[in-house]
């Protein structure tokens, strides 16, 4: 499926959580969202019920969950070029490339103080 149209616009939100289980059954019983489970360290939300499409993943042990800043996640048609344009413009990419169900992301700096991510198919 192709999302052509979403080229470099915010395209989904990423939250850490310490228990998944437990952020899925708060935000099913307190808004109504809907999630599919990814396994046990990843859900996500649709964004049907949520307004927008995200997730939560299973925080890291040197991070707390309360204090951490969602991630941000930009569609890109064009992974690379994107990647390209990052650099170019003064960015760096804090995590390479990667595959994941359903396609593949790396994460950036954007040199003021913001990680985003960008995914493709």
């Amino acid at each position: 499926m192709s999302h052509a149209g979403n080229h470099h616009k915010i395209n989904y939100i990423e939250f850490a959580a310490n228990d998944v289980a437990r952020a899925k059954q708060f935000y099913a019983t307190a808004f109504g969202w809907g999630f599919q489970d990814w396994g046990p360290d990843y859900i996500s939300f649709d964004p049907e019920s949520a307004g927008i499409a995200g997730g939560f993943r299973t925080a890291k042990a040197n991070e707390s969950s309360g204090g951490s800043a969602p991630l941000i996640v930009l569609y890109s048609s064009d992974l690379k070029a994107t990647e390209a344009a990052i650099v170019a413009a003064g960015g760096s990419i804090v995590v390479p490339t990667f595959e994941f169900p359903g396609g593949r992301r790396f994460h950036f700096s954007d040199g003021v103080g913001n990680l985003l991510a960008v995914w493709s198919e």
